[in-house]
């Protein structure tokens, strides 16, 4: 019998940051990111936007040290409305209200 040869795949991580290159893209994602009943997915999202937009540069936009950047965007954080609202301004992102009769 003869041995097979095996082929190693190097695999990487998936960073969504990686993708997240355009106004567009991030509008989607983020909005995507709120239609999940769980709101680590949501800070997630924003983290994965802060990171492709540089985390030092939105603390300083939104008026946050990056530890407490990192703090607000943490699985568990429950950042206060204010947090998110100074984030989503830095990004330069705005949430608005649809109503789900038409669903």
């Amino acid at each position: 019998m003869t041995k097979k040869a095996t082929k190693k795949i190097t695999v990487t991580r998936f960073d969504a940051a990686d993708y997240l290159d355009s106004e567009e893209m991030i509008a989607e994602y983020l909005s995507a990111a709120l239609e999940d009943d769980n709101p680590d997915v949501f800070l997630s999202a924003l983290g994965d936007i802060a990171k492709a937009r540089g985390m030092a540069k939105i603390a300083k936009d939104a008026g946050l040290s990056r530890e407490s950047l990192y703090k607000a965007l943490a699985p568990g954080a429950k950042p206060c409305y204010e947090t998110v609202r100074k984030l989503m301004d830095a990004i330069g992102v705005k949430m608005t209200a649809q109503s789900t009769a038409h669903v």
